[in-house]
């Protein structure tokens, strides 16, 4: 069992997530298959720093900047991320051909890798400690987690910055598209869950989170985490069914169960699979119509499930899709997969 404990928590998504007036009641809709990120004003930068920022890098630092206001610094910033920086590094690349390799402006060189997140956060709250950043497509924020908690594990009197940061890219999205990943005809994310063809809604968002090893003033515990490489719903179902075994007490099981379902018919039969391990107690939730499909999405689900744990946010009516008898949120099972191969479970729970 994991003993990482989450204290502050921050998100900027296509939802009003961020900021003093967090509301999740509203559904924000989508455009054109999209859902984009609601920006905040950034008074913390300045213009010319914010123009030269990508917009992965604008909605990360902008989300870490809020939990980075105690006088000491963390140990280290770690963040998941697959996509980042995609859209400066096609911008260079077409600049190369453009200009016939002469005369290429460095800006987008410098913005088009997946560390530009984490630097220039460390760049801008002087943090001179541990900086990585994981690229491991739909995993990559589960390597991140992993990582925090290895480290915590080897200085128990650290905290650490973990997010999760994914941006839509034009040259990502057109691919994605091209390969099924995106639905071709028009959806709205209302409508998200009654499609019943191939692909979903692309989003994008950035998902912050200060960790550590102490359950003082801590709102949630992220009790125990796993990964599944597999494209058998019946391996995926018994992975599932003995990691809720393992973390949970004999016969207990989640008060709520939230999954990635994201209205592509060829992930549904995981979903389905996932939810018929748990009777008529679980409430069963979705969340990627709010968010989209991204890489990292599980850490969207991490920021509600530690929200609703800790009772700082109620769960909207809209993200039910069956509701349970548990009367509050005690343990919190967080299920997702991306592009079929790749599968997560996460368990959040009160702080013991």
């Amino acid at each position: 069992m994991m003993k990482l404990y989450i204290y502050k928590t921050t998100c900027i998504s296509p939802q009003q997530t961020f900021g003093e007036n967090i509301d999740i009641e509203t559904l924000h809709p989508s455009i054109d298959n999209k859902l984009y990120a609601i920006e905040p004003a950034y008074p913390q930068f300045k213009g010319n720093a914010l123009r030269r920022m990508s917009k992965s890098t604008r909605i990360g630092s902008g989300a870490a900047l809020p939990l980075l206001t105690d006088a000491v610094q963390p140990s280290g910033i770690i963040i998941g991320t697959q996509v980042s920086g995609m859209e400066e590094n096609g911008k260079f690349l077409n600049q190369i051909i453009e200009y016939n390799e002469d005369m290429l402006t460095p800006g987008s060189f410098v913005q088009g890798t997946p560390n530009t997140i984490s630097s220039q956060i460390a760049l801008i709250s002087n943090n001179k400690n541990y900086n990585l950043t994981h690229v491991h497509r739909g995993l990559a924020f589960e390597n991140a987690v992993v990582d925090a908690a290895m480290l915590l594990n080897e200085n128990p009197d650290s905290r650490y910055l973990l997010g999760g940061v994914d941006e839509i890219s034009f040259n990502n999205y057109t691919l994605d598209t091209l390969a099924g990943w995106f639905k071709k005809e028009d959806c709205l994310n209302g409508d998200l869950y009654n499609s019943t063809t191939d692909g979903s809604l692309s989003g994008e968002a950035a998902t912050m989170f200060m960790v550590g090893n102490n359950k003082q003033n801590a709102m949630a515990q992220l009790t125990a985490i796993t990964t599944i490489h597999s494209a058998n719903v019946e391996v995926i179902r018994t992975r599932i069914r003995k990691f809720v075994e393992e973390n949970l007490a004999e016969g207990e099981q989640p008060d709520l169960l939230i999954t990635g379902e994201n209205g592509d018919k060829r992930s549904l039969p995981f979903y389905t699979s996932c939810d018929s391990l748990f009777d008529k107690y679980t409430t069963i939730a979705r969340f990627k119509h709010m968010c989209g499909e991204y890489p990292t999405a599980s850490s969207f689900a991490l920021w509600l499930a530690c929200n609703f744990v800790s009772r700082a946010l109620t769960m909207p009516q809209h993200m039910i899709k069956r509701k349970g008898e548990a009367s509050s949120f005690k343990n919190i099972l967080i299920y997702n997969t991306h592009k079929v191969g790749q599968h997560s479970c996460m368990l959040v729970s009160l702080p013991n």
